[in-house]
């Protein structure tokens, strides 16, 4: 049974886990109390061996021993090989309780999809449920050793209720070596089929969600499986167990107390009882000894999974979920705080103080700034107009040498450009320009020279051109049966209107 004592170290207190140390049932004297004596009597055996049966001689000989294997028992890594060790078995000894098999999900979902007040459908629901336990307690049966003394054979199994004994014949009657606790999955399947052919489920979502909730559950009896056959690599064990065997026996030698008259250093005390290489084996052997109770939590160590009560319990709680409860509703009722705008359970005298205390309202709540940090400060060149901001920034695109040599083709683009954009910009401001109140024929104070652009009225057709080439002529419409006649390009554009800036490409030609 497992040992809980979460209880005794709910709440931190002076000395709290002290109260822990005096527990005999799981604890580390329980697991090491032999070892431990067995290393104390063999050191005791070679301390007195020297002191007494030795010859003057043969302690000489055994004192350069014992320095010799101190100096070198460190070079054996204790600690990095069962620490990574003890680290990789408690992750799978808690991935392990994580996949059993528990029906906990898979009744409320059998609860809710297969329905029928009769016995038929009480029949349905109980027999999805024990088929699922019985999928649980074969695969138990299969890696726990308390599981499988409780149900040594398959009768054991018929007479406890799991299995029917039509269900043992279709069970035995299967040609197969391996492992058959997915069968009653498969029976759970074509019986629920049967249960939607017959309208008991009522659509296929909902049989969509049974089979997956199923999947589930079988997927964590084949993990219980896997695990069972793939365990932690055989040399990564013997690799553990050899470095801490070896490094205690040579503490045997090494941490001998030898006589002070012979002046060896590190040697002036002798004791008889070495009490600090005890506590290191306490600490190194109790550690492997974790190790080996955790690696298969499928026994019957104090600290082993309760398997049997977890298939009782599965399954009570999975009959009584699927039957009795099922379409079990009690009267609607409103609620105490119906009316209430907001609702707040009540405390009791012991935790009234929990009402004074502020909700959280995340952490940077309580941040202080001062006024003068507080305020918005503006971006660089956005108290500029936009045609200045947009410049400064293609300015700032170009290498130093092409922004400064405004007077060669790179600087007329990047003018081109800038008047490009801008045109958008001046247009919008036109608006607000304090040339729009003035009276005709006067000089506007905000130096437009130009009319405003009314929105309302039609565009002005350009004036035709009054140089000496003549405008493009216009095609006329081709028939299908002409054959294509190339029109030459004009050599200059007609003058743009004054409002409308001249295109780039424009430019570009008078530029080449």
């Amino acid at each position: 049974m497992t040992v809980t004592y979460t209880a005794r170290v709910a709440n931190a207190r002076f000395g709290g886990f002290s109260k822990l140390l005096l527990l005999w049932r799981g604890s580390i004297y329980k697991l090491l109390w032999r070892e431990l004596l067995c290393f104390l009597g063999l050191y005791m055996a070679l301390s007195a061996a020297y002191r007494f049966v030795l010859t003057e001689e043969q302690k000489r000989y055994f004192e350069k021993l014992v320095l010799y294997c101190d100096r070198y028992a460190s070079l054996i890594p204790v600690s990095f090989v069962l620490g990574f060790y003890v680290t990789l078995v408690v992750h799978r000894w808690w991935n392990q309780y994580l996949s059993m098999p528990l029906t906990d999900a898979l009744m409320c979902v059998v609860v809710g999809t297969v329905h029928g007040r009769d016995e038929r459908g009480r029949l349905y629901r109980r027999t999805l449920m024990r088929y699922a336990g019985l999928s649980g307690v074969l695969i138990l049966r299969s890696v726990s050793t308390a599981v499988f003394k409780r149900f040594p054979t398959i009768d054991h199994v018929v007479e406890a209720g799991f299995m029917t004994r039509e269900e043992r014949k279709k069970f035995e009657n299967l040609n197969s070596s391996y492992n058959k606790y997915w069968v009653p999955c498969v029976w759970f399947c074509n019986l629920a089929a049967q249960a939607r052919r017959e309208g008991r489920i009522r659509d296929n979502g909902a049989f969509k969600l049974l089979l997956e909730e199923l999947n589930v559950f079988r997927s964590k009896c084949g993990m219980l499986f896997h695990y069972d056959w793939i365990s932690v690599p055989l040399v990564y064990t013997q690799v553990v167990t050899i470095a801490v065997y070896s490094y205690f026996l040579a503490c045997l030698i090494g941490r001998q107390f030898l006589d002070p008259a012979q002046g060896y250093k590190d040697h002036d005390l002798d004791l008889c009882v070495p009490i600090f290489t005890l506590l290191q084996f306490f600490f190194y052997a109790g550690w492997l000894k974790v190790a080996e109770q955790l690696i298969n939590p499928f026994g019957e160590d104090d600290d082993d999974f309760e398997t049997n009560f977890l298939i009782d319990r599965c399954f009570q709680v999975s009959m009584l979920a699927v039957d009795e409860m099922y379409d079990d509703l009690a009267m609607l009722e409103k609620d105490l705080y119906w009316d209430a705008a907001e609702a707040r359970a009540p405390y009791t005298a012991a935790t009234a103080f929990l009402m004074q205390q502020p909700s959280f309202q995340g952490s940077t709540f309580d941040i202080t700034l001062a006024k003068e940090d507080m305020q918005f400060q503006r971006q660089d060149g956005l108290d500029a107009p936009p045609n200045e901001a947009h410049g400064d920034f293609l300015q700032r695109l170009l290498p130093v040498g092409a922004s400064m040599g405004t007077g060669g083709l790179l600087g007329r683009r990047v003018s081109l450009l800038r008047r490009k954009n801008s045109y958008v910009s001046e247009e919008s401001m036109a608006a607000s320009c304090a040339c729009a109140g003035a009276p005709d024929g006067a000089v506007p104070e905000c130096g437009c020279e130009g009319p405003l652009l009314d929105l309302g009225q039609p565009e002005p057709e350009s004036e035709p051109p009054t140089g000496p080439e003549s405008p493009t002529p216009v095609p006329a419409p081709r028939t299908p049966a002409e054959p294509f006649t190339v029109v030459p390009l004009p050599g200059t554009r007609g003058p743009a209107p004054p409002w409308l800036p001249s295109p780039i490409g424009e430019e570009e030609e008078s530029l080449a």
